[in-house]
């Protein structure tokens, strides 16, 4: 395997920092009357558009001496991660952000069988702890914020699981694809089906996007330059050195990042179950990083 110049697991921990924000920021989107499929539509068209100049100088060969099942496969990762926004972004409109983000963090569960079955990738003990640990803590939060909010909470923690299962075909996909493509030849590809495929939903559910304030568009701006464009490059450069379960399992601090963040601009203090639960996912995921560690 190919050394990476700098630790898989800082650019990861930077990722992370940048994801927690998310929420926050589409909590304040959708505050300015902006719908659940124009965040996302206009949070890839935004990315995209900036990565464009580097994409078109740069990895237009790579994507030349593509096989036709490849790019077809890049393409399909670009639904996967269309899908995954809208689902994810919907839920903010049914559920809490902790529930949602809790939710849609379960992504391991489905990485780590998919990851067995169709990339041969063997999940050592380690990892394997540390996913039981970490769905455990995660369980844990949601069962508390769901007797806080009732069933009125169910549509949204579906939506957002459905979030978790479609974010899941994307990073197995990044994982094959990324061993073979450069970091700026995958996302280029993948950002830009993901826009076109969101920006379609939006059209054909009659969302207007040129009709929010500036203060809506500066929101999905920072949506896109910081969770997009930071944290989920850095998990996609990353896949290239670390397997895709590893990656969904540290993806498990998002919502102790969001958390914190909720405390002290949103209001939301955390009980003393749900810091129990965080707890739980901090542990999780230094079980899996220490068996990921051992595994290179």
């Amino acid at each position: 395997m190919t050394k990476p110049p700098i630790s898989p697991y800082i650019v990861l921990m930077i990722g992370i920092l940048a994801v927690s924000s998310a929420a926050i920021i589409i909590f304040f989107a959708r505050a300015e009357g902006v719908p659940a499929v124009a965040i996302a539509a206009l949070r890839l068209t935004f990315a995209s558009l900036a990565l464009a100049p580097f994409v078109w100088t740069r990895a237009r060969g790579e994507w030349r001496k593509l096989s036709r099942r490849d790019f077809a496969l890049a393409m399909l990762a670009g639904i996967f991660l269309a899908l995954h926004f809208a689902f994810w972004i919907s839920s903010l409109d049914y559920t809490s952000v902790m529930s949602s983000v809790v939710f849609v963090s379960t992504n391991p569960i489905f990485v780590g069988l998919a990851s067995v079955v169709l990339l041969r990738e063997s999940l050592r003990r380690g990892t394997i702890l540390g996913i039981v640990i970490a769905v455990i803590g995660g369980a844990l939060i949601a069962l508390s914020d769901l007797e806080q909010t009732g069933t009125e909470s169910l549509q949204g923690n579906l939506l957002a699981l459905a979030g978790a299962v479609t974010v899941s075909g994307y990073l197995l996909i990044g994982r094959r694809l990324r061993k073979q493509l450069s970091l700026l030849a995958y996302i280029g590809l993948v950002y830009s089906t993901a826009a076109i495929v969101l920006l379609a939903m939006a059209i054909a559910m009659g969302a207007n996007l040129l009709a929010y304030s500036m203060t809506g568009y500066v929101w999905v701006a920072l949506l896109a330059a910081g969770p997009q464009l930071v944290g989920h490059t850095s998990y996609n450069w990353a896949l290239k050195y670390v397997s895709a379960t590893f990656v969904t399992v540290t993806l498990l601090a998002e919502p102790i990042g969001a958390t914190v963040l909720a405390i002290p601009i949103l209001a939301q203090v955390p009980s003393p179950i749900k810091v129990v639960g965080g707890a739980l996912i901090l542990a999780g995921i230094y079980f899996a990083a220490r068996a990921e560690t051992q595994k290179q």
